[in-house]
């Protein structure tokens, strides 16, 4: 599959060792300088990280930027970046500015995202969270639009472990650790096609959603069976 970073195979990611394509070795410096003059976007810098499991304290749905984006400070563009600032602290990427974000498990993100790199979808940058999630670039605007997209495709009543990260959000951006999870990593990179203008929700929502609900339906079948196989003893 074009575009991938390392060797995916589905119910896990697994990674080419950055050494392996890069020279050198990836900085918050560095990056910030790439967003912000090469893909037009606003980075910010956020705080040091409260937990150290991956969890945040916000209680936004599958938060995807965890325990590291309170107190973080402005957006900044490349005229008003600060590089060794960046060096300060993580590097997050502010939602609804540029673009939004769908938030997807693993599992079925990536089953969505073989198909939709096999039907030549137009697709933004794609990042894998080391919580288990994939994040898909869309335009801004697609979280205020979301619960009338989903009823305008038919999903609106369907159990889907999907979220979508809109204005006010954040993500955290590669090289960013997650706490002792390990960093962010772009699994689709951006180009200066798809930083620029990132495709419409619509593209993707469908096949993402199907995925998703596929996904728990054998989720839960699964755990069904398990229960019903399960000797009487070990229900008791």
């Amino acid at each position: 599959m074009d575009n991938l970073l390392g060797d995916l195979r589905l119910g896990t990611l697994r990674f080419a060792p950055l050494a392996a394509r890069r020279r050198t070795k990836p900085s918050a410096p560095r990056a910030a300088a790439e967003y912000t003059g090469r893909w037009g976007w606003s980075v910010a810098v956020g705080a040091a990280p409260t937990r150290t499991d991956g969890r945040c304290d916000c209680g936004t749905a599958h938060c995807a930027a965890p325990g590291l984006h309170a107190g973080a400070g402005p957006a900044l563009t490349a005229r008003e970046l600060d590089l060794p600032r960046t060096a300060d602290g993580p590097l997050l990427l502010p939602t609804g500015l540029h673009f939004d974000v769908l938030d997807v498990q693993a599992q079925p993100g990536l089953q969505a995202l073989v198909r939709l790199e096999r039907m030549g979808t137009q697709l933004g940058p794609v990042l894998a969270s080391p919580t288990g999630r994939l994040l898909f670039f869309v335009a801004p605007g697609t979280a205020q639009r979301l619960p009338d997209l989903l009823y305008r495709m038919g999903w609106d009543d369907a159990s889907l472990d999907l979220a979508c990260h809109g204005t006010g959000g954040y993500i955290a951006a590669p090289p960013t650790p997650l706490g002792g999870l390990g960093p962010m990593r772009w699994l689709r990179r951006p180009t200066r096609e798809n930083a620029a203008c990132p495709p419409e929700a619509r593209l993707l929502l469908g096949t993402l959603a199907y995925a998703c609900h596929r996904h728990l339906r054998d989720t839960v079948n699964h755990n069904r069976g398990a229960r019903n196989c399960a000797p009487d003893h070990a229900l008791t």
